[in-house]
């Protein structure tokens, strides 16, 4: 299976570090950030690994190479300008390189050791054309809220106002996606996941999910870094 690792983001929120180190190479744990997910994916059964750069895209190609080093092949996709969180997808299709099988996306600020097997089965299941690993928290008003019927995502809310949000359940930034997801994919050069494509294909009943108790952590700020580096448990 191809994973895919979106690590094009400039950090801001972690600055000054990321002023002289990329997100995808700050320390979690005496490996970088961005081995850890990579450490995760191949648990889950993971191949081929493409990171998505942007922000400091040699350094990173540099620390990685060709992925020899780290058990498992290792290609790019670099951003020259932001496309969204759907940029990667956006090159695929620009290249002409569509998957021709399931594949994995994740964003590489989180870590989330979520039940593979049974996350795959559910896309399997219902022929998804998505399937989100979901997670529980108490204030999902920065992150992307779901409402569920069985695993079916019927409501997709990025980032809902105060007590305005369909549940708790949030997507985790994991997802399994099919090749059809390129029929969803609308024409631009700048695409989120969050509100051009999930929205739409909750409409169209072809959007589920899989929530799992896993732990989840995001690295986005100072205080959630931290976190991570206390708390995290390698696989």
């Amino acid at each position: 299976m191809l994973g895919i690792i979106l690590a094009g983001g400039e950090g801001t929120r972690l600055r000054p570090l990321t002023y002289t180190v990329p997100k995808p190479l700050i320390d979690v744990q005496g490996k970088t950030l961005t081995e850890q997910v990579i450490d995760l994916l191949k648990s889950f059964g993971v191949s081929e690994i493409v990171l998505s750069l942007g922000y400091m895209a040699e350094k990173i190609k540099d620390h990685f190479g060709d992925g020899s080093k780290f058990g498992i092949p290792i290609s790019y996709l670099i951003e020259e300008k932001q496309m969204g969180t759907a940029g990667p997808l956006l090159l695929l299709r620009e290249k002409k390189s569509l998957p021709k099988t399931s594949f994995m996306m994740v964003n590489g600020d989180n870590l989330f050791n979520v039940n593979y097997k049974a996350w795959s089965e559910v896309h399997k299941r219902h022929s998804s054309v998505a399937t989100i690993a979901l997670t529980k928290v108490e204030d999902p008003s920065s992150r992307g809220a779901v409402k569920v019927e069985g695993n079916k995502i019927t409501e997709f809310a990025e980032k809902p106002k105060e007590g305005r949000a369909p549940s708790n359940l949030v997507s985790s930034g994991y997802y399994i996606l099919s090749p059809d997801i390129f029929q969803y994919l609308p024409d631009g050069d700048h695409v989120m996941m969050e509100t051009n494509i999930f929205p739409a294909l909750a409409s169209a009943g072809k959007l589920y999910g899989y929530a799992d108790e896993g732990q989840w952590f995001d690295t986005g700020t100072p205080e959630r870094y931290e976190q991570v580096k206390n708390k995290w448990k390698p696989i």
